[in-house]
Order: C-alpha cells, then sequence, then structure tokens
C-alpha cells in the first residue's frame, strides 16, 4: 500500500507542478497547511482520503476521484459468477 500512496503522491505534484500551480496556492485552495500538502505530495498514508480529495479538486482533478475503482475487474468477475450461479438455481 505505501507505493500505491507514494505513486499517488507523485502524481499528484507532477500534474500540481505541470499546471503550474505554487504549494502555497493548492494549499490555500484546498484550505490545508503547505506541510499537509507536502504529505500528501509524499503519499502520507496518516492524511485523511479527504484532504487527498480536496487537494486534487484544487487542482481541477477533482472529478479523478470518481475513477477509483471503475475497472474493478475482480468485482466484475465475482459478481457475473454470482450471477451464474442464481441463473441454475
Amino acid at each position: 500500500m505505501e507505493k500505491q500512496l507514494a505513486t499517488m503522491g507523485e502524481q499528484i505534484k507532477l500534474a500540481r507542478l505541470r499546471r503550474r500551480y505554487s504549494a502555497t496556492m493548492i494549499a490555500e485552495r484546498a484550505n490545508i497547511s503547505r506541510a499537509t500538502l507536502w504529505k500528501v505530495e509524499k503519499g502520507d498514508a496518516g492524511v485523511a482520503i479527504g484532504i487527498y480529495a480536496r487537494v486534487l479538486a484544487a487542482i481541477g482533478l477533482g472529478n479523478d476521484i470518481t475513477l477509483l475503482a471503475r475497472d474493478d475487474e475482480l468485482g466484475r468477475i465475482i459478481q457475473d459468477s454470482e450471477l451464474l450461479h442464481k441463473r441454475e438455481k
């Protein structure tokens, strides 16, 4: 899990830098401290998911949070398997 959080934090930071937004500006928009933004950009597991969502919104990527688990391949397999078993009964 730590690796995924670190990757997510890095992607958030790169998105901010690509848009040429300062850390101060994003922290103010997200209503967090620069230290908290730094933790988000490092993928700190101690930061609440709501803070990550606020940072994404401040950068202009607020809709990206809805993309989580959109392609839930395992979930679809399980669901389809259960549906097939119900039809057989």
